[in-house]
């Protein structure tokens, strides 16, 4: 398999002579399992005169990107919906497909980490907030029937027990090095299992749908949503019973004690070993 990309494109907080934002296009590699040293991750950062801010100058700071790693990505991720068509432009113009995704965890903190160390350092910066992006929230739909399990459960595994992942046997699925998260071996980490007989076409719907995160919402009613690309959202289950009242508030309790992840796995039924689906999620708040 090859590798996926995770790519911002938008001004940052710095002021050119003429008093104008200086934009900025950053490329980071997704890691993809669970043993991929956050270091090896592939990294690309140029900045952009205001003047030129356009899918033209984006597709050659991609092809100049793609020289230095050597190869294409299979995939390009990108969180900020402002900035679709421009993505998008560039990404078709090199035969790169393009996907909103809120899977962008390396990109997410690289951009922390370049706001709090790298952007104060450049002359014309302007301090502030960074501006968080902006995401409209459609109603959540009724899950496809081709995602509808038999059955399903909470459960947890010790962040430990992750580092196995590797030699099990799953269909589809994507993880990351939990020192991404900061997580600690003997954390708890939430997730839930679904048994379906028809298992492993489930798991290849699922990967289709870009997975983002699990989340137990009780605006409206309690229910367990899970959110993908960048906006979806989808009611994996209404919840009534106080017992799974009770699992989904340990869940959405466990989830934030182990700094937003968890995890999603897919099994023909609850005796088997091997996984038609397993993904490693983390909600981070972009």
């Amino acid at each position: 398999m090859g590798s996926i990309w995770e790519i911002d494109f938008y001004s940052r907080p710095i002021l050119d002579d003429n008093q104008k934002k200086i934009w900025e296009v950053l490329v980071c590699e997704s890691p993809l399992d669970i043993s991929t040293k956050v270091d090896s991750l592939f990294r690309y950062a140029q900045y952009c005169p205001s003047t030129q801010v356009n899918s033209g100058w984006l597709r050659t700071a991609l092809q100049e990107a793609i020289n230095q790693a050597g190869k294409a990505p299979i995939k390009i991720r990108f969180f900020r919906r402002q900035m679709n068509n421009m993505i998008t432009k560039a990404c078709q113009d090199l035969g790169i497909p393009a996907q909103p995704s809120r899977r962008a965890l390396v990109l997410n903190q690289w951009l922390e980490q370049r706001m709090e160390e790298v952007y104060p350092q450049e002359a014309g910066y302007q301090g502030g907030a960074n501006p968080s992006v902006r995401l409209e929230k459609p109603l959540p739909q009724r899950l496809p029937d081709a995602l509808e399990g038999q059955q399903w459960v909470f459960v947890t595994l010790d962040a430990a027990d992750l580092a196995e992942m590797p030699e099990w046997e799953i269909g589809f699925g994507e993880a990351f090095p939990l020192e991404l998260a900061k997580v600690s071996p003997e954390t708890r980490i939430p997730g839930i299992l679904i048994f379906s007989p028809r298992a492993l076409p489930l798991a290849g719907w699922m990967s289709g749908l870009d997975l983002a995160f699990l989340r137990f919402d009780t605006s409206v009613e309690a229910r367990l949503l899970l959110e993908t690309g960048v906006t979806e959202s989808w009611i994996v289950a209404n919840i009534k019973k106080p017992q799974l009242l009770a699992e989904a508030k340990g869940f959405e309790e466990a989830k934030q004690k182990a700094n937003g992840v968890h995890f999603i796995g897919v099994q023909s039924d609850p005796k088997a070993e091997a996984f038609a689906g397993f993904w490693l999620l983390q909600e981070v708040n972009l």
